[in-house]
């Protein structure tokens, strides 16, 4: 697949009537926290989000692995869509909140196997389980590499029982696990917001940073619109274009804005 620069893509979407974006946060918008119960608004972020969303042209949506509640208060601006654990807990932009899944049907298999996560990592450095209501999260991203790697294959075979009712699914990334419902999905978010939420002549736009986007950008791209990845090294994607780092795709989303004219 050919990756175009950024600034070509750019005058593509100068040219579009109207541009349905969607964002992933940690990774593409900002940098990683230290550790995802580090709630840290971003100024410059939350002012970006609010630039763009005063634009006639423009609607947005941010899709996040973390818990909608984190990204409410990340992102305290009116008027987005808000979509929490990669889609299963929604805020429409009037304030509705949608869920995907029940959570007294997701919650028994989780609070099974979370002790179990809990005795595999307890005493053990740099692991940090993360309990998103919905799913389960492992991080081990400063534990030491070999250990790291043994506990997330145990941790993933036991995930992998508790997901082999057809429920959940087990994710992976680096020095990460998670198990969530299988409706936990970006792409599937994206058909569903485009679906409800239909603006006539509107070309959507994703910008992600890891393998959970790339279901998006897959989605995106079928609906005839233009995925831009967030990375620091060329990687095989979907994706139409590359920004180095969440400074350089805020520094593009913010050039988006500026250029921009009323309709």
């Amino acid at each position: 697949m050919t990756i175009f620069t950024p600034d070509r893509v750019l005058a593509e979407l100068l040219q579009a009537k109207r541009l349905w974006l969607f964002l992933d946060y940690d990774g593409t918008l900002d940098e990683f926290a230290p550790t995802p119960a580090h709630i840290l608004p971003n100024p410059e972020v939350i002012n970006l989000i609010a630039r763009l969303t005063q634009q006639p042209r423009i609607r947005i949506a941010v899709i996040s692995g973390r818990r909608l509640s984190q990204v409410q208060a990340l992102l305290p601006v009116p008027g987005i869509l808000l979509a929490g654990t990669y889609g299963i807990e929604l805020q429409m932009p009037d304030g509705e909140r949608v869920n995907w899944v029940a959570h007294d049907v997701v919650r028994p298999a989780l609070e099974h196997l979370k002790p179990r996560w809990e005795q595999l990592i307890a005493g053990r450095a740099g692991f940090f389980l993360e309990d998103k209501t919905w799913a389960l999260a492992l991080h081990a991203r400063f534990a030491e590499e070999g250990e790291a790697e043994e506990v997330l294959d145990i941790a993933g075979e036991m995930a992998s029982r508790t997901a082999a009712s057809g429920l959940f699914r087990v994710l992976g990334g680096h020095r990460f696990l998670e198990i969530a419902p299988a409706t936990a999905h970006k792409g599937q978010a994206v058909n569903f917001i485009l679906g409800r939420h239909p603006w006539p002549d509107a070309l959507p736009v994703y910008l992600g940073d890891d393998d959970k986007d790339e279901a998006a950008f897959g989605a995106v791209k079928a609906h005839g619109g233009i995925a831009v990845l967030v990375a620091p090294e060329p990687r095989a994607t979907q994706a139409d274009c590359r920004l180095e780092s969440p400074r350089h795709a805020r520094q593009w989303l913010g050039a988006l804005s500026a250029r921009l004219s009323p309709e």
